[in-house]
């Protein structure tokens, strides 16, 4: 079993890489392995500002979780739906090789956005809003999107890392259940984004 690999970020310091058609930016948080392409990935993780509409890129065979952190948001056009993404922090998920259309829906907005292939793992996006623990995983991220959290190994038994906002923790390989926990009780307003990675026929 792979020993896990641990790695803090800021989202303000991410490398940030724009689009060829200049409809926006992307900043990658993580990719499993680590440097695979648009087709090699089991998983990926990134934020985006989409700044002019236009059609989304597709992944074929994978799946897209999409999740508004900022601004007024987009309406996402396919066949088989027709999505507002204008409520913060509710993801909406779709087949990475639907053809998308795009439009803003007023400014630029700014996405959370977790990219897998069912065929090689399962992947999960939630976002909480108090203490919970949570389960063990292959892989994953965790991101502070409103107030501290403090992220402990085990439940509540470990050192804890504090994370301010836009600060967060990615790991590969087998990493113990975590315990997480807004800073000053959050006071109603804290935020976590949890993405949660196992390989797929994981029991």
């Amino acid at each position: 079993m792979a020993a896990p690999r641990l790695h803090r970020f800021d989202t303000a310091t991410l490398p940030v890489t724009p689009w060829k058609n200049g409809g926006g930016t992307t900043r990658e948080v993580a990719c499993h392995p680590a440097g695979a392409g648009a087709d090699g990935f089991d998983w990926r993780v990134s934020i985006a500002t989409i700044a002019a509409g236009g059609p989304f890129s597709e992944f074929g065979g994978k799946r897209r979780v999409i999740m508004l952190l900022a601004g007024d948001g987009v309406r996402l056009q396919a066949q088989g739906f027709d999505h507002r993404l204008a409520a913060q922090y509710a993801p909406f998920e779709f087949a990475g090789d639907a053809a998308v259309q795009c439009t803003l829906l007023g400014g630029p907005s700014t996405d959370f956005n977790l990219m897998f292939d069912p065929a090689r793992c399962t992947a999960s996006l939630q976002v909480l809003d108090a203490a919970q623990a949570l389960p063990a995983s292959r892989g994953g991220v965790v991101l502070a999107l409103r107030g501290g959290w403090a992220c402990a190994a085990g439940e509540g038994g470990g050192t804890a890392t504090v994370l301010e906002e836009g600060e967060g923790l990615w790991w590969t390989g087998e990493h113990p259940a975590f315990s997480v926990e807004p800073m000053g009780g959050g006071g109603g307003g804290a935020r976590l984004a949890v993405v949660l990675c196992d390989p797929a026929g994981d029991s």
